[in-house]
C-alpha cells in the first residue's frame, strides 16, 4: 500500500488509489460502483477510502455517467453457419465467461443480412451496451465500416474487413502458425505438403495460405498445385481433400486450416485407402479441445485459446472505457500440439 497523506492534507482520490495499489481510474470507478472493477479491487479502495478518511466531492460523482453494465458480442455471419462452427461457439462461451469476470452481462447479436446491419448499428447506437466486441472476418463486410462513427469503443477479433488502421485488434498469428506446422512436415521427412486452405474472402486463412506457401518455397519446395481453398465445413474439406488427390495422387502430407475441415479431409483419406500418417500425414489448425484429440489417429493441431483471444479483447476494451488509447493490432502467440496424425 502507499503512504497516507500528512495530518494537514485532506486526502485526494490519488491518495486513494496509492493506498489501495490500484490505478486512479480504477480508484474512481470503484468509488463510483461501477460494475467493471472486480470485487477485490473494490474492497480495497472502499477499505483505504475509509482508512483514509476520504471523501468524494458527491457534486462531481452526480456528473459521472452512468453505464449499461452490458457488452455486446457481435458476430458477423449467418446464424447456421455459426452455431456449427466450433471457433466461434468457444467464442460465445468465453465471452460470457470473460465479461461475467468483471461484472458485466453480454449481449449477443448475429449480423449477416443488410437488415442486420441496420438494426445493428441502431442497436448500438441506443445506449443499451457500454461497447462492443465484433468478429467480422469476411473483407468485403460493411460491418466494421459502419462501426466507426459509433460514440462506445470497439475491439476487433482478428482482421477487421478491410480496415487495417483506426481500429482496435486482436489476432492470432496465423501465419506463424501455419509455418509452424509446415516446419513440422518438413522436419518430418514430407517432401510434397498439400494444403486445404480456408475461404480467401478472410484475413486468418489469407495468411494461413500465405504461411503454407512461404514456409514451402523457403524450404525449396515447390507449391504448385497442391492448394485447395474450402469454406471450413466438414464437407468442404472432404471435397478439397478429393480434388488434392485427384490432381497431386503423390502428395505426402496436408496442412489443413481448420480442424472442422480435418475431418473431411480425413474421411476422404481414409476412403481411399491412405493411411494416416504413414501415407498422407494430417496437420491442422485451431486445435479444438473436442474435435483434435478425438479424431483417429489423433490430430496434429496449431494450438489457438479462443478465450485468450477475448481476454484480450475485453481488458482493451476495459481500458478503452477509461482511457484513449492509440488503435494497434495485438498479434497472439500460437504453438503446436503433436499427437499421431502426423
Amino acid at each position: 500500500m502507499g503512504s497516507r497523506p500528512r495530518d494537514d492534507e485532506r486526502p485526494t482520490l490519488d491518495d486513494v488509489a496509492a493506498f489501495a495499489g490500484v490505478s486512479r481510474s480504477t480508484a474512481s470507478r470503484a468509488l463510483n460502483d461501477d460494475v467493471y472493477v472486480s470485487t477485490r479491487s473494490r474492497e480495497k479502495v472502499l477499505a483505504a477510502a475509509k482508512d483514509l478518511g476520504y471523501s468524494p466531492n458527491q457534486a462531481a460523482r452526480s456528473l459521472v455517467t452512468r453505464r449499461a453494465g452490458a457488452i455486446a458480442v457481435v458476430l458477423s455471419e449467418p446464424e447456421e453457419r455459426l452455431l456449427d462452427d466450433p471457433y466461434r461457439t468457444a467464442v460465445m462461451r468465453a465471452g460470457y465467461r470473460e465479461l461475467a469476470d468483471v461484472g458485466c452481462q453480454m449481449v449477443l447479436i448475429f449480423s449477416d443480412t443488410r437488415e442486420d446491419l441496420s438494426r445493428t448499428v441502431r442497436f448500438l447506437e441506443g445506449g443499451h451496451v457500454d461497447g462492443a466486441l465484433v468478429f467480422a472476418p469476411h473483407r468485403a463486410d460493411p460491418l466494421p465500416k459502419s462501426l466507426r462513427l459509433l460514440r462506445i469503443p470497439v475491439v476487433f477479433g482478428g482482421q477487421a474487413a478491410n480496415l487495417r488502421r483506426g481500429v482496435h485488434v486482436v489476432d492470432f498469428d496465423n501465419e506463424g502458425g501455419a509455418r509452424l506446422a509446415v516446419e513440422h512436415l518438413v522436419a518430418a521427412g514430407r517432401r510434397r505438403i498439400a494444403t486445404v486452405a480456408g475461404p480467401q474472402d478472410q484475413g486468418a486463412p489469407i495468411d494461413r495460405l500465405n504461411g503454407w506457401r512461404k514456409t514451402l518455397l523457403g524450404a525449396g519446395l515447390d507449391p504448385e498445385g497442391l492448394a485447395e481453398e474450402a469454406d471450413f465445413t466438414l464437407a468442404g474439406g472432404a471435397r478439397a481433400m478429393s480434388a488434392l488427390l485427384d490432381r497431386r495422387p503423390d502428395l505426402d502430407s496436408v496442412f489443413v486450416a481448420s480442424d472442422m475441415m480435418a475431418v473431411g479431409a480425413m474421411r476422404t483419406l481414409d476412403a481411399a485407402g491412405r493411411r494416416i500418417p504413414e501415407d498422407v500425414a494430417v496437420v491442422s489448425f485451431d486445435d479444438n479441445a473436442t474435435l483434435a484429440p478425438a479424431m483417429n489417429p489423433p490430430l496434429t493441431s496449431v494450438h489457438q485459446d479462443p478465450r485468450e483471444q477475448v481476454h484480450a479483447m475485453v481488458v482493451t476494451l476495459m481500458r478503452l472505457l477509461d482511457d484513449d488509447l492509440k488503435p494497434d493490432k495485438q498479434l497472439l502467440p500460437v504453438s503446436l500440439t503433436v499427437r499421431d496424425s502426423g
